[in-house]
């Protein structure tokens, strides 16, 4: 069996694993990255849908304009020209009478400061009455102004209730918004990421709200590219290479040994795969077990995406967020990929925190009775559809899409940094003050290599300077 030397070795070849070898290879640092299966992208993965020829994403993967470390590394490795950005978006919701749908454009005004430049935005929505309105601008200047104790925090369903949101308002925006970004309903929701993603997406700086959406698919965006940059810096990329355990001699890394029985020496090891694997690739006796056991109370929730294939063009609209649906997002993955409809127009529905999909809490209902209520919903919404033929459809769902933001997570997510000499961890579930999404994991690899480098005797602070906060940010919500 073979039995190589590498001076640093990254497990796992999702998006912290490909960040950290990234930073290192651009840094000269010699890094071989072991990927178990045979392409890399981890859980922003995808695969062929063999009837309708398309190749499919496990889930969809959007970042936003506050996601600075992963729009940076996009940048670095080439593949930042493949997402749209989203200068409006489409929220579509009942109107007062509750008898039809009506479209909202979501779009910053040009002429007003931050953060009143989403105050017309917020405004036109249409499925909200002035009084909700004026109750949902309470909430959110309270919600900024709000110091969270992560050691004593409510879930963001007990913080509305304090605040005395109304269930209207709370169906219809809070909800639409934090489950779509946090994959998780609001019973479960800490206020802290709640906090979060309003502060950071909305009202700390211009574009930070805009979302930008992949136009190729996930396997295509992290696979030659990705590899093709790293090994023209001089890093090796090791597919179908999966890893057994790491060796530890006398408490520190000395190695790793992989599945077929071969062994590669290393000084340092980033461990950058699911919570879920890792204390199965460490000896038992490993130094500072107690403290990363902590993980195995980490808690998952899934993702669901329905894919649809109709014989005509429902609506041309890029993308679409729903609300009072069991559907979520809507992405128009026919004109988004700019490609011929050749085997019918494709829309892909986004289905957040799909507990009530999957599992005993199905309720009874099947995957086809599931499909069928989203393409109701499309119907109602886009009545040309009832005259529309569906060709194909399938569901996909992801089950361990995320980990769940539930209050006290943050006691349970370690640092990058190790008590193994030698030994560093990546992944979104790591502590990064960020939930758990693509920026989550970049910025954890990023911080696996600062640590990895500084101890390598390169001492260099690797992540971006804070975003600026407008000074009208400050002052209106003491951010």
């Amino acid at each position: 069996m073979e039995d190589i030397s590498e001076a640093t070795v990254v497990i796992g070849g999702g998006l912290a694993g490909l960040a950290c070898a990234v930073a290192l290879a651009e840094r000269e640092h010699p890094v071989t990255l072991l990927e178990s299966r045979p392409r890399l992208g981890g859980r922003a993965s995808s695969f062929e849908d063999r009837q309708s020829s398309t190749l499919i994403d496990n889930c969809q993967h959007v970042s936003m304009g506050c996601c600075h470390e992963f729009n940076r590394f996009c940048k670095t490795v080439g593949i930042a020209d493949s997402f749209q950005q989203a200068e409006q978006l489409y929220f579509i919701g009942p109107d007062q009478t509750g008898s039809r749908f009506q479209i909202n454009r979501f779009a910053a005004s040009r002429f007003l400061p931050t953060p009143l430049h989403l105050f017309p935005a917020f405004a036109g929505l249409s499925y909200l009455n002035l009084h909700q309105k004026r109750e949902l601008a309470r909430g959110l200047k309270q919600l900024a102004r709000t110091a969270v104790d992560t050691q004593h925090e409510p879930t963001m369903a007990e913080w509305l209730k304090e605040q005395g949101q109304s269930q209207t308002v709370i169906d219809r925006f809070w909800n639409v918004v934090l489950v779509s970004a946090l994959s998780e309903s609001l019973e479960r929701i800490s206020l802290a990421h709640a906090r979060k993603v309003f502060v950071d997406g909305f009202l700390r700086a211009r574009d930070s709200w805009q979302v930008l959406i992949p136009t190729a698919p996930l396997e295509q965006l992290y696979g030659s590219k990705i590899q093709n940059f790293l090994t023209e810096r001089g890093a090796k990329v090791r597919l179908k290479s999966g890893v057994k355990q790491i060796v530890l001699t006398e408490g520190r890394v000395t190695g790793v040994e992989l599945r077929d029985g071969s062994h590669i020496r290393a000084k340092q090891v980033v461990l950058a795969v699911p919570h879920q694997r890792v204390l199965d690739l460490l000896p038992a006796d490993f130094p500072g077990r107690a403290d990363l056991a902590r993980i195995e109370q980490l808690e998952s929730a899934p993702i669901t995406s329905v894919h649809l294939w109709f014989d005509r063009e429902i609506t041309t609209l890029p993308h679409a967020v729903f609300v009072d649906c069991l559907s979520q997002w809507m992405f128009n993955r026919t004109r988004l990929m700019q490609e011929q409809p050749d085997n019918g127009y494709y829309y892909q529905i986004v289905i957040s925190a799909s507990r009530q999909l999957t599992g005993t809490a199905r309720q009874g209902r099947s995957q086809d009775e599931v499909i069928a209520d989203v393409v109701d919903e499309l119907q109602q919404v886009w009545p040309e559809a009832r005259q529309a033929q569906l060709l194909h459809s399938r569901m996909v769902t992801e089950h361990q899409a995320v980990f769940s933001v539930k209050p006290g997570v943050e006691q349970l997510r370690p640092a990058q940094q190790t008590q193994v000499a030698g030994l560093y961890l990546a992944g979104d579930w790591t502590s990064t003050g960020w939930p758990a999404t693509m920026e989550g994991a970049v910025r954890s690899g990023l911080l696996a290599a600062e640590a990895l480098l500084n101890d390598s005797g390169n001492s260099e602070s690797l992540l971006l300077p804070p975003g600026k906060t407008s000074l009208l940010s400050k002052l209106l919500f003491r951010l």
